[in-house]
C-alpha cells in the first residue's frame, strides 16, 4: 500500500509559511516602490543630460570664441592689405610683412607647443579621424609646402643679386616664412588626424590663428604684383640698357643667375597659394576634430579595399591618350613661351586641346551621374565632417576657373568674336563651366553613395542575424553557406555593367583632371599670356582675378582626383 504523507507539525507549517509571507510582504514592497524607480531615474538622466549640455554649450562657446579670433586678425590684417594696394604711400609692403611676420611666428610657436603637448601627455589624442587626412591630401601638402620653400629661395636669391639697391632687412621675411612652412608641414603631416582632448579651447584658438596666418598669406599673394611689376621694369631696363639708352643702375650682376631666379619665381608662384590653401583645409578639419569623441568602431579605419583596376580597359586608355596629347601641347607650348613671344598657333593649339577634352569628359560625368540613379544602392547619412567638408572645397574650388571663365567670356563679347582664337577662348570658357557643373554632380553624388564592400557584409550579417543556421551536419552548413553565397550573387550580378562603367567613368576623369592639373600648375598660364583680358580689364584688376582663380583651379582639379578615386573604390 502507498504510503500516506506526513503530516506536518505545526513548527513546520509556520517555518513554510514564512518564506511566502516575506515574499508577498518583499513583492508589496516592490510593487509600492515601483513609482520611485523611475523618478531615481529620471534624476539620472537629468543630471546626465544636463551635463552632456554644458559640455556641448562649452565646446561651442570655443568654437565661437576662436572663430571670432580668426575673424579679427583676417580682418585686420585685409585692412593692411587693402590699404597696402590702395595707398602705397601709408602702409607700404614692409609694414605688411612685419604683420604677417609676427603672425607666422606666433603660429609656428604655437605648433611647437601642440606637437610638445600632445607627446608628452598620451590622453591628449585618444581618438583619430579614419576619414581626416588622406594620403593624397598630406602628398600634396608636402609637394606645395617643398614649392613653397623654393619660391622663397629663388626670392632670396634674387634679392641678393640685387643687395645694392635693397634693404637687408627684405632677407629677413622670406627666411621666417621657410622657418614657418617647414614646421607647419612637419606638424599638419603628423597630427592632422587628431581629435584631442585636453585644453581644446587654446587648441581651437591656436588652430584658428594658423588658419587665418595662412589666408592672410593667401590674400597677400593674390593681391601683391609688386615682383611681377618689378621683374618687367628690371626686363624693360634691360632692353633700354642693349640699345643704348638705359639709365637704370639697379640692375642683376650676374644675368644667368638673375634670369634663373626669374623664371623659378614665376613658375613656383601659383604654389605659394595652393599651399596656403590647403592648410586651410587641413586646420579647419582639425578645429572641427577638437574635442571630438568617436565610438570604438568609428575610429578604427575602414577595411577599403586596395586600388585595383579590376578589368578596367577602355577608361585607361582614353584617359592615357588625353594625358599623352597634353603633355605634347604642354611641352610645345612650354617651348615657345621660353622665347620673347608666343606665337598666336600655339595659343590655337592650346585652347583646342581644351575644346576638345572638356566635352568627354563631360558626357562622362554626366553618364555616370545617370548610373548613380539607377543604382540600388543605400545613401550614406551618417554624419561625416571630413565629407561635408569635401563637398563644400569641391564646390568652393570650382568657383575659381568658373569666375576667369566668365570674366573672359564678357571681355571677348565685348571686344572681338569672331576671330578664331577669340571664338576658340570662348567655347573654352563655356565648356569649362559646364565640365565644373557636371563633374560636381557626379563626385558629390558618388561620395553620398554607401560603397558595396560596406553595404554587402551588413546586409549579409543582418540575414545571418535573422535566420541562425539550424544545428546539423557540416554537410547542411556547406549547402546553407552555397545558398546564401548563391543568393548574394544573384542580388548583384545586376549591378556588374553599373559598376564598370562607373569604374571606366572615373579611371577615365581621374587622369585627364591629372592633366588639366599638371598644365596650369607647372607651365606659363595662356589666360595672362594671350593679352585678351588684360588689355580689356587692366593688368592689376586681371592679375588679381587670375591670382585668385588659377590656384583655386589647379586645387579644384587635384581635390577632384581625391574625390574620383573614393568614388572608382566605392564602386
Amino acid at each position: 500500500p502507498a504510503e500516506a504523507p506526513p503530516m506536518a507539525t505545526p513548527e513546520a507549517r509556520a517555518a513554510g509559511e514564512a518564506p511566502a509571507k516575506e515574499n508577498q510582504v518583499a513583492l508589496g514592497s516592490e510593487q509600492t516602490r515601483a513609482p520611485a524607480s523611475p523618478a531615481e531615474r529620471s534624476w539620472l538622466a537629468r543630471h546626465f543630460s544636463l551635463l552632456l549640455r554644458r559640455d556641448r554649450q562649452a565646446q561651442k562657446a570655443g568654437q565661437l570664441f576662436s572663430g571670432l579670433l580668426a575673424l579679427n586678425v583676417v580682418l585686420l590684417g585685409g585692412a593692411f592689405i587693402c590699404s597696402m594696394v590702395f595707398n602705397n604711400v601709408a602702409v607700404t609692403l614692409g609694414d605688411v610683412w612685419i604683420l604677417l611676420a609676427a603672425l607666422k611666428v606666433l603660429s609656428a610657436l604655437w605648433l611647437l607647443y601642440y606637437t610638445a603637448g600632445t607627446t608628452r601627455r598620451p590622453q591628449a589624442v585618444l581618438h583619430q579621424d579614419p576619414h581626416a587626412g588622406p594620403v593624397w591630401v598630406r602628398g600634396s601638402l608636402v609637394l606645395f609646402g617643398s614649392c613653397t620653400i623654393c619660391l622663397n629661395v629663388f626670392r632670396v636669391g634674387y634679392d641678393v643679386s640685387h643687395i645694392r639697391c635693397k634693404s637687408q632687412l627684405e632677407l629677413v621675411f622670406p627666411a621666417i616664412e621657410v622657418i614657418f612652412i617647414s614646421v607647419q608641414t612637419w606638424v599638419l603631416w603628423k597630427h592632422c588626424k587628431d581629435c584631442v582632448q585636453i585644453q581644446t579651447n587654446f587648441t581651437r584658438c591656436g588652430l584658428m590663428l594658423t588658419l587665418a596666418t595662412n589666408l592672410l598669406l593667401w590674400l597677400l599673394a593674390v593681391s601683391n604684383d609688386s615682383m611681377h611689376h618689378e621683374i618687367e621694369a628690371e626686363l624693360s631696363a634691360l632692353m633700354k640698357k642693349l640699345s643704348g639708352n638705359g639709365t637704370n643702375t639697379c640692375l642683376c650682376l650676374n644675368v644667368t643667375m638673375c634670369e634663373v631666379f626669374r623664371k623659378g619665381y614665376l613658375m613656383l608662384y601659383p604654389f605659394s597659394t595652393e599651399y596656403c590653401l590647403i592648410c586651410c583645409a587641413v586646420l579647419f578639419v582639425m578645429w572641427k576634430n577638437v574635442g571630438r569623441r568617436l565610438a570604438p568602431a568609428a575610429g578604427t579605419p575602414p577595411c577599403t579595399p586596395s586600388f585595383h583596376l579590376h578589368g578596367a580597359i577602355f577608361g585607361p586608355l582614353l584617359g592615357l591618350l588625353v594625358l599623352v596629347a597634353g603633355v605634347c601641347v604642354f611641352v610645345l607650348f612650354q617651348i615657345q613661351a621660353s622665347g620673347p613671344a608666343i606665337a598666336r598657333e600655339y595659343f590655337t593649339i592650346y585652347y583646342a586641346f581644351y575644346v576638345a577634352t572638356l566635352p568627354a569628359m563631360s558626357l562622362a560625368c554626366l553618364a555616370g551621374t545617370a548610373i548613380h540613379g539607377l543604382e540600388e544602392r543605400e545613401l550614406d547619412t551618417f554624419k561625416n565632417p571630413t565629407r561635408s567638408l569635401d563637398v563644400v572645397l569641391l564646390m568652393g574650388a570650382a568657383l575659381g576657373q568658373m569666375g576667369i571663365s566668365y570674366f573672359s567670356i564678357v571681355a571677348i563679347v565685348a571686344t572681338r568674336p569672331h576671330e578664331l582664337l577669340n571664338c576658340l577662348i570662348l567655347a573654352y570658357s563655356l565648356l569649362l563651366i559646364l565640365q565644373h557643373m557636371a563633374q560636381n554632380l557626379f563626385i558629390i553624388e558618388g561620395l553620398h553613395r554607401r560603397p558595396l564592400w560596406e553595404v554587402a557584409p551588413e546586409s549579409l550579417a543582418g540575414k545571418w542575424e535573422a535566420e541562425p543556421p539550424r544545428r546539423g551536419s557540416l554537410l547542411e552548413l556547406g549547402q546553407d553557406l552555397r545558398r546564401a553565397s548563391l543568393a548574394y550573387i544573384h542580388s548583384y550580378s545586376h549591378l556588374n555593367w553599373k559598376r564598370r562603367a562607373l569604374k571606366e567613368i572615373s579611371l577615365f576623369l581621374i587622369l585627364c583632371n591629372i592633366t588639366l592639373w599638371m598644365m596650369p600648375a607647372f607651365g606659363i598660364h595662356p589666360e595672362f599670356e594671350n593679352g585678351l583680358e588684360k588689355d580689356f580689364y587692366g593688368y592689376r584688376t586681371w592679375f588679381t582675378v587670375v591670382n585668385f582663380g588659377l590656384p583655386l583651379g589647379v586645387f579644384y582639379r587635384m581635390h577632384s582626383v581625391g574625390g574620383l578615386v573614393e568614388v572608382y573604390l566605392g564602386a
